[in-house]
């Protein structure tokens, strides 16, 4: 055989081109699966065909439209479930359950607030509400025909004018008959039409002589007088009660703190006597702090000098007992019209809300109360709308206590207050920088504070949606028993003991009536817990929902994952494939309508089936080359056979060797 020379060259390199062809027409017929599909169709076919989930792939298998539509109804039917359980499972994942743990225990005794109904001694005030007094008293006579030691005779409208004020000239009382909007100036005795808004309070204490007859006030604005609102009552009392209060918080209001807290009750003046634990106790275990509406009151156990008090033993003679002077002579007949004391059990770091959830206690009675300790803990978000410290709620606290809902309102309220009004309400903290109503400074805050406190009331100021529960409070529940005290025969002497004991403070003689017997106590020392804990955990909820995907859907995480795969990354990577070849198709016939040549044809799509692999590198396994069907009409040129006759041995010597010739003779 001859050497190969530059014609086997050429042969070898011809021998080659059938390669580059066989490769070519690969990238032209192979199908590509997966996630090089190119398009959602081919996508989705390959995912059920290749799916860990059987009903995806029995909807591609199956032979037959009825059967493949059962399938289909089957599968769409278990995805429903599946959607409806994982959802009630992420439902249930952000709900609580309630545990409540007892136990027995010495438990810390509350902070009992106790203060006079009164807030003020009459005696000491007369000199600030005389002109007040007066005409209420005359309003009284003028409307029912009261008097103090006359006869119940109307006085005539003339001798009300010559006495006048400027307090019903700046809120008159009205008389209105059937709602009408007419009403009569009870000072003046004139009618006129009532324009604005009417707000009726409707009570039912003590009606006037006629039925139809309805006391009230109008409060106008001081800078637009056509801007009035109308406040009217069907009870007299309750109408003159309330204008009686307007003016006395604005009385109140201009006199300094100092003295207020000297005109109300000292420490020596309220109680009688006490006893802890059955060990006596004084005025030193009390803490004084002035309220706005009761005056001075006290608070046993407050906490302040860094002791709280504890009780190891449950029972009326282990808790807190106080005998209290109510004094009802020097109370304010026009202000209050009960007799008796209020207190209220609360955290040591807790203020006392005596106006809201404060108990009263009967004079000439014991009163009992038997308190129940409860400590509650609520989860805060995503469980609840709970708030831990209240530092997340934009409200300043205005009461220097820790957090709860009522010192949000109240606080939120007085901001509102200042921010509307210009001044501070007077039943509720300052802020800083503020000072309370009055009528010389502010003479248009009645009116601002009665609309405000109407939005405040239909929750149409805010407040109510911005403040939010705590998460952690102590709860007292109370149970209350009142017995006659001090009994018919041992009244005689205990009365007198009591004025012996208190004889330097108390210059007359003490009349049942004037005293109130208080007893606190635990009945039992079962402290109750209740706590939130989550109903499920983050374990719990992914067992549950690896337990529904393989009940209805036979599938685990891998199939979760694969799901992920194939309908998010590879779906978006098909779209946005598509997308960009037709955007550069596009760029690049309009680059060739400006170079005057005509638009190129869709040879790739036409050629290749939408296949990107023409235009990759990556060439096909050789698995899946050997599965492509043999072309019919024009087959591929193969390897030709091994000549045969180049296997002829051909010698390279042209002459024999002698000693072989000698061996072949032979």
């Amino acid at each position: 055989m001859a050497p190969p020379g530059p014609e086997g060259g050429r042969a070898a390199a011809g021998a080659m081109a059938p390669g580059k062809k066989i490769t070519a027409r690969i990238k032209r017929t192979l199908p590509v699966k997966g996630p090089q599909a190119p398009t959602l169709s081919e996508l989705m076919r390959w995912y059920c065909l290749n799916t860990n989930t059987h009903g995806c792939r029995r909807i591609v298998v199956s032979r037959g439209r009825l059967r493949r539509f059962i399938w289909i109804l089957l599968t769409l039917s278990a995805v429903g479930l599946i959607l409806w359980q994982c959802a009630e499972l992420l439902m249930n994942y952000y709900s609580a359950s309630v545990s409540v743990t007892v136990q027995f225990q010495k438990l810390p005794f509350p902070a009992v607030t106790i203060c006079n109904i009164n807030p003020y001694k009459y005696s000491s005030m007369k000199d600030y509400l005389s002109e007040l007094d007066k005409e209420t008293k005359k309003a009284l006579e003028t409307f029912y025909g009261f008097s103090e030691g006359k006869s119940k005779v109307r006085r005539s409208v003339d001798e009300w004018n010559s006495t006048g004020s400027d307090f019903f000239k700046q809120i008159p009382l009205l008389k209105f008959e059937d709602f009408s909007k007419t009403a009569t100036d009870l000072r003046s005795g004139q009618k006129r039409k009532i324009e604005g808004s009417v707000f009726h309070k409707d009570s039912s204490i003590v009606n006037s002589g006629d039925s139809n007859d309805i006391i009230g006030f109008q409060l106008c604005d001081a800078n637009n007088s056509s801007e009035c609102a109308l406040y009217t009552f069907s009870s007299g009392v309750n109408a003159i009660q309330e204008w009686y209060k307007l003016h006395y918080m604005n009385i109140m209001a201009q006199i300094p703190l100092e003295t207020k807290e000297k005109l109300s009750y000292s420490a020596d003046d309220l109680l009688l006597t006490c006893f802890f634990d059955g060990l006596s106790c004084d005025k030193r275990h009390f803490t004084r702090f002035h309220h706005p509406l009761h005056g001075n009151c006290y608070t046993f156990n407050s906490g302040e000098n860094g002791t709280i008090l504890s009780t190891s033993t449950g029972g009326s003679e282990y808790g807190l007992q106080v005998v209290l002077y109510i004094d009802e002579a020097d109370y304010n007949p026009f202000l209050v019209t009960s007799t008796g004391a209020k207190i209220i059990v609360h955290d040591q770091n807790e203020y006392p809300f005596i106006e809201d959830i404060g108990t009263e206690i009967e004079t000439a009675a014991a009163t009992s109360i038997g308190m129940h300790f409860t400590r509650s803990r609520k989860l805060s978000k995503p469980y609840s709308d709970c708030t831990e410290t209240g530092a997340d709620i934009p409200v300043e606290n205005l009461y220097n206590k820790s957090y709860s809902l009522q010192i949000c309102l109240h606080s939120c309220f007085q901001k509102a207050m200042v921010d509307s009004c210009g001044c501070a309400q007077y039943a509720q903290p300052l802020p800083a920088g503020a000072e309370y109503c009055n009528y010389k400074k502010n003479p248009n805050w009645m009116y601002c504070y009665y609309r405000l406190h109407e939005k405040f009331v239909k929750e149409q100021l805010g407040c109510q949606q911005i403040c939010k529960d705590a998460c952690s409070f102590k709860e007292w529940a109370l149970t209350t028993s009142i017995a006659q005290w001090p009994s018919t025969v041992s009244e005689d002497w205990m009365l007198r003991v009591l004025s012996w004991d208190k004889g330097q403070k108390i210059n007359k003689k003490l009349n049942k009536t004037d005293l109130a017997n208080l007893m606190v106590f635990y009945k039992d020392l079962n402290e109750r817990f209740i706590s939130e804990n989550p109903a499920n955990t983050l374990v719990i909820l992914l067992s549950n929902f690896g337990g529904q995907l393989g009940l209805w859907m036979s599938c685990s995480v891998v199939c979760v994952i694969e799901i992920v795969e194939v309908f998010f990354i590879d779906s978006l990577s098909i779209v946005m494939r598509r997308q960009w070849q037709k955007a550069k198709k596009w760029w690049n016939d309009r680059k060739r309508e400006r170079l005057g040549k005509p638009p190129q044809a869709d040879n790739l799509e036409r050629q290749c089936h939408d296949n990107p692999v023409c235009t990759d590198e990556d060439l096909p396994t050789f698995n899946t080359a050997l599965r492509l069907p043999l072309p019919q009409d024009n087959p591929l040129p193969r390897t030709p056979p091994p000549n045969y006759s180049t296997l002829r041995l051909e010698t390279a010597f042209t002459e024999q060797l002698p000693d072989t010739l000698e061996v072949g003779q032979h």
